[in-house]
């Protein structure tokens, strides 16, 4: 962890505040950002990020590494180091998590639509704005239960409403693509894991037993938001060569008044209009 904490004091020294957004105000003593302000742009407190360069967190998450890789502008390589250094070694025998800035351009290129990448476990990794306006805010839930097969499964998939064929279907293909998962990564613990965990569902144990194996495939989907109604969209899955990561993205579908409804959204974020009863 020493390591770690001289390689992001090393990174937030080179970086410059004003291609971050930070102006030129007050004298500065030392060169590239605060604390404070890779704090803010990672989503951390600063108090964890003292502790990060000090080598005294024992193993930030994955989620942590991407929000810092991100506010520090690190190239693939250096994140790749970062994730290294964090306890997240690259082992081909283990899903790939690891988002490259390539993926991430192409996200911010897409605002207008909401989106979001997951792992080949349907392990949701990033998230845009907008998908958080729609579909509600991932953050309410804890890192481990923001998993599409555990939203299916074993609660309830935000904000989305299917027909008992749409769900069947549903189901059906994501069980097919988890096991087609297990066969390119099959000693990886966390996947294990997830499989024994959603074995509690009697539906997944069952469909699990048919031993069917293929692909996610895109699938219309009607999102019931609290304050907009009913928005119907498109949901188209691209697979990425090397990673195994799938982007998601929500486009609405022809005829409907879906696009209005994103750009309302994308005005107003995450708040509720809705009264509290």
């Amino acid at each position: 962890m020493d390591q770690l904490g001289a390689a992001l004091r090393a990174w937030r020294d080179r970086l410059d505040p004003a291609t971050v957004g930070f102006a030129h105000g007050s004298p500065r003593r030392v060169p590239g950002l605060r604390r404070a302000e890779l704090a803010a742009l990672a989503g951390i407190s600063v108090e964890y990020v003292v502790r990060l360069e000090q080598g005294r967190v024992a193993t930030p998450s994955a989620q942590v590494c991407s929000a810092l890789a991100r506010a520090l502008h690190l190239s693939d390589d250096e994140y790749a180091h970062l994730l290294r250094m964090a306890g997240h070694a690259t082992d081909p025998s283990r899903v790939p998590r690891m988002i490259p800035e390539s993926l991430y351009r192409i996200v911010d290129q897409l605002v207008g639509n909401p989106l979001a990448v997951y792992d080949a476990t349907w392990q949701l990794l990033h998230w845009n704005p907008l998908f958080a306006a729609t579909f509600g805010d991932p953050t309410v839930r804890g890192a481990g239960d923001r998993n599409v097969l555990v939203w299916q499964f074993l609660g309830e998939l935000p904000r989305v409403r299917q027909t008992a064929a749409e769900r069947a279907a549903f189901e059906e293909s994501l069980v097919a693509d988890l096991r087609a998962t297990t066969s390119r990564y099959p000693g990886d613990p966390d996947l294990a894991a997830l499989v024994s965990r959603l074995n509690l569902s009697p539906r997944f144990c069952e469909l699990w037993s048919r031993r069917a194996v293929g692909g996610h495939r895109s699938a219309h989907k009607l999102v019931r938001h609290p304050d907009v109604g009913d928005i119907a969209m498109n949901s188209d899955i691209l697979n990425t060569q090397d990673t195994d990561l799938r982007l998601v993205v929500y486009t609405p579908q022809p005829d409907t008044d879906a696009r209005g409804k994103l750009e309302f959204l994308a005005a107003i974020g995450v708040q509720t209009m809705s009264p509290q009863g």
